[in-house]
């Protein structure tokens, strides 16, 4: 499941920043998605890679050839996401009305031409590059574990199945207005994000002054990591918290647990993450599914997800639609 996750992720972000696939059975230009591919390969291999951090006097010979890697990379996907922003210039030149809904380049290059100093080129890749990069994997990983909980709790996958036919039914998939009325599926998604953070020691944050924090002192310019991990599994906080429980939030406010439940970090500067499916899944066999984690920049599981998709008979027809 995890290749088929992370192109699934990849796939909705492209269609968003550029209107375009790069995985699948639909993809328009097979050597522009070849590419894109080996580029997104290598971005995987580069951050998973052990450097020269713990010995910083390696980083002047850079024995690895890692940071040459990492430069030639960041150019190569610089001039890739320079041809998209320039391919849709190109495409708004061509016609005074952009059809259909707008990619996120095309809203971005009007904005450009009102607020130049605010969406230059360079501002553009740079926004589309964070949303590759933060907005794939992360999403990827956080529907593997889900899935992998679910089918190692098929009772609460039958309950999560019935409160969808109740309050969506079998005509159409769930759309954003639906999440309100379905408040286990959303008790699912929390446990999936409290106990498997996609980023378990959320992004790394700088102290500006001169600090104490819980009687540690803490100087300035110091690299401060919060581990939403070990937050989210801390006894004092949270009851019996090893254990899957998406009904620990029924009836709860999102004030009553946003402050210890912290997969996106808190605050104006906090990630957004979300992504639903409608399928029905069963496991491989009667094995449970193993849940060790892996290490990585977001953190897989060790073992990727297998498990068995068959289209529910119910939702036959809308999946054949899609």
């Amino acid at each position: 499941m995890k290749s088929k996750l992370s192109e699934l992720s990849f796939n909705i972000v492209m269609r968003i920043v550029g209107g375009k696939r790069y995985f699948g059975d639909q993809v328009e230009n097979y050597e522009e998605a070849r590419n894109f591919r080996e580029l997104i390969r290598g971005v995987a291999y580069l951050s998973g890679a052990s450097n020269a951090d713990f010995l910083p006097f390696l980083q002047w010979i850079d024995y690895q050839g890692l940071e040459k890697r990492m430069m030639g990379l960041q150019r190569e996907f610089d001039a890739f996401i320079q041809g998209l922003i320039d391919e849709h210039k190109k495409k708004i030149c061509s016609s005074n009305d952009i059809i259909g809904r707008k990619t996120m380049i095309e809203s971005m290059l009007e904005l450009q031409q009102s607020e130049p100093e605010f969406y230059s080129d360079e501002i553009i890749k740079g926004i589309v590059l964070v949303l590759l990069m933060a907005g794939t994997d992360t999403t990827a990983v956080t529907m593997e574990w889900a899935m992998a909980l679910l089918l190692n709790h098929p009772n609460m996958l039958k309950k999560a199945r019935a409160e969808l036919d109740n309050h969506v039914g079998h005509n159409r998939l769930v759309d954003e207005p639906d999440l309100s009325k379905i408040p286990y599926l959303q008790g699912i998604v929390n446990e999936a994000l409290r106990l498997y953070p996609a980023v378990p020691l959320l992004v790394p944050r700088e102290s500006s002054n001169d600090c104490t924090i819980e009687g540690f002192d803490v100087p300035s310019k110091t690299m401060l990591l919060v581990n939403a991990w070990s937050i989210h599994r801390d006894p004092k906080l949270w009851d019996d918290p090893e254990s899957f429980k998406p009904e620990r939030y029924d009836g709860l406010e999102d004030e009553a647990y946003k402050l210890k439940l912290i997969p996106f970090g808190l605050g104006r500067r906090r990630c957004p993450g979300a992504g639903l499916a409608n399928r029905e899944w069963e496991r491989i066999d009667e094995e449970l599914v193993n849940m060790d984690e892996g290490m990585g920049l977001s953190m897989p599981k060790a073992k990727p997800l297998e498990a068995m998709c068959r289209v529910r008979e119910e939702m036959r027809e809308v999946i054949l639609e899609l």
